[in-house]
């Protein structure tokens, strides 16, 4: 009877294991895109030779990561509007904002993890689907924050692969130069042409696309995670800031809040920077009109010269960033927008020439009805 009652619960426990594995290996289709229409919100000087600094401020959710094609098609749609505007030639540096592929962990997953309510749920149902992926990211975490790291860490390898076949294939598709916002990967580095993963702590980094669609030069890692990172992104604080060689000039990028610290001014001024890229993104819906939360960024914040306060995060930002000691004749700052599950965002993208900011000034009745800073933007300079 033992050996009876043995067999029907190894039978039972195989069945419920090859469910398991069928149910793993079923992932979600999604059939619609959200929302494609851009609006061009800054469109300042007048075209010429010199090229251009175009940033992108899109508007995403959960669901436009479900894969690789659709995150292609809603992105290649705001370069497609910019090209028919006439804001797209050979000297073309487009812009995207921080965190635009962290969301690759999203690529390719089950419908229960895209009709999630809360983030929590979401990551639950991710590490749920991806039992083998779990257990190995489990054991090479470094992070103070560990469930975080492991759920970034998990998809690291095919993250990297995304991340360089969505934006450096938009790269030759446009013909432009593209600052790929940032991903956060384990130690990535370019090799023979290919952005690859190692084994070690969790690096927030912005890869560089050339008009042929191959990386320009290694990642330029964060120097100052934001607060709410610092339990499982390394600082890269000892890590060189890039100056790279682009069509429309040298091209320096400061991730974030790496924007706000003069220092980083002065080696890129050193670098010969002549253009600058800020890859921004503000946590929370709203948050940008809510009082700076000084106290909880870096200990180097306390030294910052921010003028008459209280500030709020949006005045903070526009102070701090692109700051006129710098040396470079143009910048842009490009904030990320969307809602992922019960994460919002915030942050107005903007633009500076000469150490002056320009900044969006009304919201046009093209996206009549749209709550302020909700919406996809185009932020156009002219060099």
């Amino acid at each position: 009877m033992r050996k009876v009652l043995g067999s029907l619960a190894l039978t039972v426990l195989l069945i419920l294991l090859v469910s398991y594995g069928l149910w793993t290996s079923k992932r979600h289709v999604g059939h619609y895109l959200t929302d494609l229409r851009i609006q061009l919100v800054v469109n300042d000087g007048e075209p010429a030779d010199n090229g251009n600094l175009l940033g992108i401020q899109p508007e995403l959710f959960a669901s436009d990561y479900s894969s690789v094609k659709r995150l292609h098609r809603k992105l290649a749609a705001y370069l497609q509007q910019a090209r028919d505007d006439g804001l797209i030639n050979a000297k073309t540096i487009v812009v995207l904002p921080e965190h635009v592929g962290t969301w690759l962990f999203a690529v390719d997953e089950k419908s229960q993890f895209y009709q999630s309510t809360t983030i929590e749920e979401a990551m639950n149902w991710l590490a749920f689907s991806n039992p083998l992926l779990f257990l190995d990211a489990m054991f090479h975490a470094r992070g103070e924050n560990r469930m975080d790291d492991i759920h970034l860490r998990m998809k690291s390898r095919s993250m990297a692969r995304d991340y360089q076949t969505v934006f450096g294939g938009l790269a030759r598709e446009f013909g432009v130069t593209l600052v790929a916002g940032s991903i956060v990967l384990p130690n990535p580095e370019v090799q023979d042409g290919e952005l690859k993963v190692g084994t070690g702590a969790l690096y927030n980094s912005s890869v560089v696309f050339g008009r042929d669609g191959l990386p320009i030069g290694q990642p330029q890692r964060q120097l100052f995670p934001s607060w709410y990172q610092r339990g499982y992104i390394r600082s890269g604080k000892d890590a060189a800031l890039n100056v790279l060689d682009t069509p429309a000039g040298r091209l320096g990028i400061l991730i974030g809040t790496d924007s706000w610290y003069p220092q980083n001014y002065t080696r890129l001024n050193e670098g010969g920077a002549e253009l600058i890229a800020v890859p921004a993104f503000v946590a929370g819906n709203g948050s940008w009109s809510q009082p700076w939360r000084g106290g909880k960024h870096q200990a180097l914040a306390a030294e910052l010269d921010l003028g008459p306060q209280p500030l709020t995060e949006g005045q903070a930002w526009q102070r701090l960033a692109l700051a006129p000691t710098s040396n470079a004749r143009a910048g842009i700052s490009v904030f990320m927008r969307g809602q992922f599950w019960d994460q919002g965002s915030a942050g107005h993208s903007f633009a500076s020439r000469n150490g002056q900011s320009i900044a969006e000034q009304s919201i046009s009745a093209a996206l009549k009805g749209a709550k302020p800073g909700h919406g996809a933007r185009l932020i156009n300079l002219w060099l």
